[in-house]
């Protein structure tokens, strides 16, 4: 019989206060707090949207065979999600990001998206970096801020992109970049896209509604296609091993975003079942497809989810 060990389970508008408690900002402060000392040439209707509160849009899986025409195909940078308010930089999870102080100063007084980056397969060497409480200074100079989104300008995608364009090379930095965007052509295009940007050590593609506005949350506006599926689950409990594996960790027992749990153990490495992820952690694991029941199929171990 197996034995489980098992366990428990924004900031502020854009440009600070008014001055006045629970005062409403004014359109000239709206746009001074964001434009500070640059002046864009498309900055057009920037203060009609609400103040950006640190929120993020997030990604559906791409239904396979749909036509991408009518969306802006970029390549998915496996690097770290990281929210540029006009003044904090912090991750998702809107925690402050310990960036040096050179890195910060240089971004623009607009709120932006994107995801800090080192390169292909360089996502442990660069979580690692980011996530320290005293900056590298010198090892952040190999980061770069991938920008794809400029959340308080209201706009369609193309726009917030054109105005992210028109806005990051005035501050003249090779690390500061916008993604670049293609229009989507047919599902023949997409593929071969996907496949080349696979086989060269690439994660797999994102997909923006061209003509979307931008909104927070999961939505319909963007996704991601990838050859293989991923998704977090929080770690429950632990299964013990058997045979060789005969006092380490067997598998982990998962609890997926459904409330379903599954018992995770292929993929996991010797260092990892010696000392497996603690209850409460969260984990990444790829799978190709999911069973009738909505458990996934063939999931293997990815990496552990830094805290954030």
């Amino acid at each position: 019989m197996q034995t489980w060990l098992t366990g428990a389970g924004a900031p502020g508008a854009i440009g600070g206060d008014s001055g006045t408690s629970g005062s409403r900002l004014s359109r000239r402060q709206v746009l001074g707090a964001l434009l500070g000392p640059w002046l864009v040439p498309s900055a057009r209707a920037i203060a009609a949207q609400p103040p950006f509160q640190n929120q993020v849009q997030l990604a559906r899986l791409w239904p396979p065979g749909r036509s991408p025409k009518g969306y802006q195909v970029s390549e998915k940078l496996d690097g770290v999600r990281a929210v540029w308010d006009g003044r904090i930089l912090r991750f998702r999870s809107g925690r402050v990001i310990a960036a040096p102080p050179w890195f910060l100063s240089a971004l623009p007084k607009v709120a932006l998206d994107g995801e800090l980056w080192i390169g292909r397969k360089q996502f442990d060497r660069l979580s690692g970096l980011v996530r320290q409480s005293v900056p590298d200074d010198e090892a952040w100079r190999t980061v770069t801020y991938r920008v794809f989104d400029a959340p308080a300008y209201a706009g369609t995608f193309t726009e917030r992109m054109d105005f992210v364009g028109a806005t990051l090379p005035t501050a003249r930095l090779p690390w500061l970049i916008p993604v670049a965007q293609e229009a989507g052509q047919s599902v023949a295009a997409l593929t071969a896209r996907l496949q080349s940007v696979v086989g060269q050590g690439g994660e797999g593609l994102m997909l923006h509604r061209a003509d979307a506005p931008w909104q927070p949350g999961r939505t319909d506006a963007l996704f991601k296609l990838k050859p293989e599926l991923d998704e977090e689950g929080l770690v429950v409990g632990h299964q013990p091993g058997k045979g060789r594996l005969v006092g380490m960790t067997g598998a982990l027992l998962v609890q997926m975003p459904s409330g379903q749990r599954f018992a995770l153990g292929s993929g996991l490495s010797d260092a990892l079942r010696r000392d497996p992820p603690p209850v409460g952690s969260w984990v990444t694991y790829r799978y190709r497809e999911r069973t009738p029941s909505g458990l996934p199929r063939f999931a293997s171990f990815w990496r552990v989810r830094e805290a954030e």
